[in-house]
């Protein structure tokens, strides 16, 4: 039997969906108040047989952040899919984005370790790579990540995560890591990348040109299992479909959509002004903003990414980023408005 983590997020929903799709085993570990219903619209985007298919997940309660829960969700097991954790940018989560992404990634390493699971399966982010030291250059899995750098407590959360993957490796745990780039799908329309649908959908005029990569989440479940059913151990690999400019991806969303396409570009200052606006609108109205000085000056950059290993090791083609759009645009419910 295989064990889920974060089986109620984006990646964890789809992978949810390919495994039990495949017949294939699975529990899946879930907070005690967690809603499933994202989960259930997801499977129904895919399968006419969506509730059968749910039916066949078997749901434990538990935390990251409780040692004994994991022991617990461990027992029978043979192979975990580490994707819990959470993506944010704001300076009020950084302690809870730090215990969940690293305390929680070490408590599931040192549970699978003590369990002797077969092969474990975590779930980085581009954000754990390094820099390009030159503009055009491109990220690859070795590009070597620097503290002196300038990185958000994301990217240092996801670092130390890593890190603590690695030391499972090295006390004898068989892992692979998986490092996607900013994963697109549909489902959870208020929260992580999704929420790019729904800023288009409510009529944003802006854009800019920073440049970044992009993958589909269906892309990202499959390179996961398929990582997982080889021989392949203790390695990373980089998972990024196209480098995009923030002005193609607003503009394919409004046209997937049907809606008017953002034609005013928002220059450093601009976004500089609007960060700024937004956190004034945090202070005075208590209205968090996903806006902050981190995605307003990240929106600007150009960093480029490559994917060639698995391309070459696992023959691996990824969905175009224009086809991924659509597919989301496609189950996007437009009054979500």
């Amino acid at each position: 039997m295989i064990l889920v983590t974060g089986g109620t997020g984006l990646v964890g929903s789809h992978l949810l969906f390919d495994l039990v799709k495949k017949g294939v085993p699975v529990r899946a570990l879930k907070r005690e108040n967690s809603s499933l219903q994202d989960i259930r619209d997801c499977f129904a985007y895919y399968s006419d047989s969506a509730d059968e298919l749910f039916d066949k997940i078997e749901w434990v309660n538990g935390d990251m952040l409780d040692p004994d829960s994991l022991d617990e969700a461990l027992k029978g097991i043979s192979n975990v899919f580490h994707c819990a954790g959470l993506v944010s940018f704001k300076k009020a989560d950084k302690k809870r984005m730090k215990n969940i992404n690293v305390e929680g990634t070490r408590n599931i390493v040192d549970a699978s370790l003590n369990a002797k699971i077969k092969k474990f399966c975590f779930i980085s982010s581009i954000s754990a790579l390094g820099s390009s030291e030159d503009p055009g250059d491109t990220v690859t899995e070795t590009t070597p990540w620097s503290p002196e750098d300038k990185r958000s407590d994301y990217s240092k959360s996801k670092f130390n995560s890593e890190l603590e993957v690695w030391r499972g490796i090295e006390e004898g745990l068989d892992a692979v890591i998986v490092n996607p780039s900013i994963i697109l799908g549909p489902g959870h329309w208020h929260k992580g990348s999704s929420l790019l649908l729904t800023t288009v959908a409510k009529g944003v005029k802006y854009f800019t040109r920073g440049i970044t990569g992009y993958v589909d989440v269906r892309d990202v479940s499959k390179a996961m299992i398929q990582l997982m059913d080889s021989d392949i151990k203790n390695d990373r690999f980089l998972l990024n479909s196209e480098n995009c400019s923030y002005e193609f991806i607003f503009k394919s969303i409004a046209r997937a959509l049907n809606l008017p396409e953002p034609y005013k570009y928002a220059s450093p200052r601009l976004t500089e002004i609007a960060w700024r606006l937004a956190y004034l609108k945090t202070i005075f109205l208590f209205k968090e903003s996903s806006f902050t000085r981190s995605t307003a000056r990240s929106s600007h950059n150009c960093t480029y990414f490559s994917s060639q290993k698995i391309k070459d090791t696992l023959n691996f083609e990824f969905i175009s980023v224009e086809d991924c759009i659509k597919n989301m645009a496609k189950h996007y419910p437009l009054n979500n408005i």
